[in-house]
């Protein structure tokens, strides 16, 4: 939702809809806080049914599988109190099986037709969600023996349907929890060992591994009781499972428990030609073995049985459940064509097409498609059934179709439509406020400018093309006060919090207070921090990180600079080329390790290096702040070990924003997320703390650096004698795009040998040996390619005069020890920063 998102507009932009007296209803994509819904509500366990009414407190977010709200029981009938857990009063989750956004609904059911030829069961079929939500039930009773609690997994309470959005839906409870805390780890090598059950302890990401074991031991338990497809929901590689276990508030400050397993309901079916995550190959490979071809949410019942019955006293109340589970489950599993499973079966069994007729229409009924009248004649009339279901598939007409023959009030209003030209006005009115209320809700118009925009039909046109665009592009371009506010933001922003204390402190304050929001830090830890703002190393660090700020757009301005000044300086290319070389020199600027803006960054802490005459203060921010991207972090990790909180905040902060913006795998709280800020934090301090042992180490032992030559002259040998070989094979010299592969080999194993050899030399020696010792076996391999091989080959050299093959010697010397460089330094460099051995 945008930061300005008002439920008063929403509800002014639903009264101009209702204004223009249309005959369809408004098409609602989502609920606002405040609404209240009035639903016939089935318990899980017990069974029993009554009217319960539920309010919107807030709209909690949403997927693939549906969206979920925070509600609160304003009122239900007195049979539901029969639920355990379920109050009047209380505070519960609610997940409708429905996506908010349209195209996200449109992929899902695409993928889901493929798996299974008919509709999402989740959305439109009553025993898929009861199966479901059975199969929950039991999961969380075996997690008790399993964990030793039940409260591992999410309880749900009872099943809905709703007629306003078309779908099924659940009632769970509330966890008040969130994602995981990043953890201060300067010994990523030791994490790494444990996982592998190399038996070492390790205490620096204590969150992180319980949270990993404790997905890796739920997983498990899926599988022992038979629910090999749920456990999807929980495999640690998918990547993007990790936000669907919590950590319940109440059970901190202890890392190790109150983790619990909230989300049930699979969004995408998984086929085996189309893997959506790394983990999904395993996945696919596992249930093709078990005979799945296609993969959502189907368990083995006989399974579930067996370990039902190993553990019976467990279950013991629990027998009328599963008989309904059973009877659940077939009834959802025989709803749908599903050739992987059913086979010839759907030709030769004419209560299977019954079936999948019957749930069939059941689901049109719910999702709106047909009214009562014409769900009654297709019961009645097979034959018009299947006129309904083949014009159904027809694609991009099919659904309208439906529709039309499905629902009077459909019939209607296209008759109305097509005979009344005042109401086709009416129509396009009543579909920009509905365009509107999608707009308000992303982000891309503010309050007041949408609630001018559906009074102005022209500039609501002019708008339109812009809703292409991402969400804050599409504002920034029209609406003015943001245009202003963005530019304001990276132009002028930065120079007021390098000038003014109170800006920069309010700046960090404000940062703070949404951390503490979002769970990225407790309430001590905000609190401890907001102590902390006003002292002087914090405002010197965040003058710094205010400069750092300020270099953001300079690499933009200057890449977009020189491809402006290079098409200004070649007239003669067409547009088509011009633009490939624009691209190409504005992707070269954002792929090279530094860049303007990273070089600016740098200057700027050398420059306080040597004004402050201090190193320490400064030593890592120094290293970092030369390299693009993870320069921006280079204050933040500066300050771990004088202020650890401050800094894993700021580091999660900016680390993890940008993540967000990746589809599907950038979701707050998945691996992603993780797996960056351990890259732009940990890894460095892990980097400092491998640097800091190393140096340790060779305290007793002396420099050394008579090695060096003989790694240079064995370097220089290999080089000469790949290419004597080549020559052989071929006939000829080699060029530099014959060997390149081995030349660039050879300079990064001779300065990481020379690197690791040079004894007790300091760092900064010993990275300078390796790299020279790279350069160097390059010159010396330049003088034999040009003048010991003609010799030993015995070739006719060329009448060429000798300062002119002198010249021709240099230059190609000079190209290939600037070729060097590169490979040298990555040698020596990993050579010194690799992990430590025990």
């Amino acid at each position: 939702m945008g930061s300005d998102y008002r439920v008063e507009t929403i509800q002014t932009l639903t009264s101009f809809f209702s204004s223009q007296n249309l005959l369809r209803p408004h098409r609602i994509r989502r609920y606002d806080p405040g609404t209240e819904l009035t639903y016939e509500a089935t318990g899980v366990i017990p069974a029993v049914t009554g009217m319960i009414r539920l309010k919107i407190t807030r709209y909690v977010g949403g997927g693939f599988a549906g969206q979920v709200y925070q509600v609160t029981v304003s009122d239900m009938d007195a049979s539901l109190s029969e639920i355990p857990g379920l109050k009047k009063g209380g505070l519960y989750a609610i997940k409708i099986l429905r996506p908010v956004s349209g195209f996200n609904r449109f992929i899902r059911n695409v993928m889901y037709a493929l798996a299974f030829q008919g509709s999402f069961s989740l959305e439109g079929n009553p025993d898929a969600v009861r199966a479901g939500a059975l199969w929950q039930k039991f999961i969380r009773r075996a997690s008790g023996r399993r964990f030793g609690t039940e409260s591992a997994v999410v309880d749900i309470l009872a099943t809905f349907t709703d007629d306003r959005l078309g779908s099924c839906g659940e009632i769970s409870e509330w966890v008040e929890g969130r994602m995981w805390r990043f953890e201060v780890d300067n010994d990523l090598d030791s994490r790494r060992r444990y996982l592998k059950r190399k038996n070492t302890s390790h205490s620096g990401s204590s969150e992180y591994l319980s949270k990993r074991t404790f997905m890796s031991d739920l997983v498990s338990l899926f599988h022992e009781m038979g629910a090999h497809e749920l456990a999807r929901q929980y495999e640690w590689w998918t990547f993007k499972s990790q936000p669907n276990a919590m950590k319940r508030i109440s059970s901190d400050p202890d890392t190790t428990k109150g983790h619990t397993a909230v989300d049930f309901r699979a969004g995408m079916a998984l086929l085996p030609f189309a893997p959506q995550s790394p983990g999904d190959f395993r996945l696919i490979w596992r249930g093709l073995k078990r005979g799945s071809l296609v993969q959502f949410d189907r368990g083995d019942l006989h399974k579930l049985k067996a370990f039902i019955s190993r553990n019976h006293p467990d279950f013991s109340d629990m027998e009328s459940a599963l008989v309904e589970l059973e009877d659940r489950d077939r009834r959802y599993r025989q709803s749908l064509p599903d050739v992987t499973h059913h086979h010839i079966h759907l030709l030769t069994r004419k209560s299977l097409r019954s079936e999948i007729r019957s749930a069939t229409i059941t689901g049109w009924k719910i999702r709106g498609v047909i009214d009562s009248k014409t769900e009654d004649r297709l019961r009645k009339n097979s034959g018009l059934f299947a006129i309904a279901y083949f014009a159904s598939i027809i694609p991009i007409l099919g659904p309208g179709l439906r529709r039309l023959f499905g629902h009077s009030t459909a019939r209607r209003h296209w008759g109305r439509l097509l005979t009344h030209p005042r109401y086709v006005l009416q129509t396009g009115r009543g579909r920009m406020a509905e365009t509107l209320i999608r707009w308000h809700r992303s982000g891309r118009v503010g309050p007041r400018r949408a609630e001018r925009l559906v009074r102005r039909p022209l500039l609501f046109y002019a708008n339109f093309p812009f809703s292409l665009l991402p969400p804050g592009l599409h504002r920034f371009c029209t609406d003015k006060q943001r245009f202003k506010q963005t530019l304001f933001n990276v132009f002028v922003h930065p120079v007021r919090l390098y000038f003014r204390a109170e800006v920069r402190e309010k700046w960090l304050r404000d940062m703070i207070t949404t951390g503490e929001r979002k769970g990225m830090l407790t309430p001590d830890e905000a609190a401890h921090i907001q102590v902390q703002v006003a002292e002087p190393f914090i405002q010197k660090y965040l003058k710094s990180l205010a400069v750092h700020v300020c270099t953001v757009p300079v690499t933009q301005i200057i890449s977009v600079l020189v491809a402006f000044i290079y098409i200004r300086l070649h007239p003669e290319l067409a547009w088509q080329q011009a633009t490939i070389a624009a691209g190409l020199i504005l992707g070269m600027f954002q792929v090279t390790p530094i860049s303007p803006g990273s070089l600016v960054r740098g200057i700027y802490v050398t420059i306080l290096v040597l004004r402050e005459k201090t190193w320490k203060d400064y030593n890592i921010a120094f290293s970092l702040s030369f390299f693009k991207y993870i320069g921006y972090l280079a204050f933040p990790i500066q300050m771990a070990y004088r202020y650890p909180e401050l800094a894993r905040f700021m580091a999660g902060h900016w680390a993890t924003g940008a993540v967000h913006l990746v589809p599907i795998f950038g979701e707050r709280g998945a691996l992603l997320e993780h797996a960056v800020f351990d890259l732009f934090y940990n890894f460095p301090l892990t980097i400092h703390r491998r640097l800091q042992e190393r140096k340790k180490r060779r305290l007793a032992l002396r420099p050394r650096l008579w090695h060096a030559p003989l790694f240079v002259f064995l370097g220089t040998l290999a080089l000469v004698a790949s290419d004597i070989v080549f020559f052989r094979l071929n006939g000829r010299i080699p060029a530099l795009k014959d060997t390149w592969w081995f030349i660039l080999i050879i300079p990064l194993v001779i300065s990481g040998l020379i690197s690791r050899g040079a004894g007790g030399a300091t760092l900064g020696r010993r990275l300078f040996l390796g790299i020279f010792g790279g350069v160097i076996t390059a010159l010396f391999y330049q003088i034999c390619q040009s003048a010991l091989l003609p010799a030993v080959l015995s070739l006719s050299p060329d009448p060429i005069p000798f300062m002119s093959l002198a010249g021709k010697t240099l230059l190609a010397a000079l190209w290939k020890m600037f070729l060097f460089t590169f490979p040298a330094a990555l040698g020596a460099v990993w050579m010194e920063t690799r992990p430590v051995k025990l």
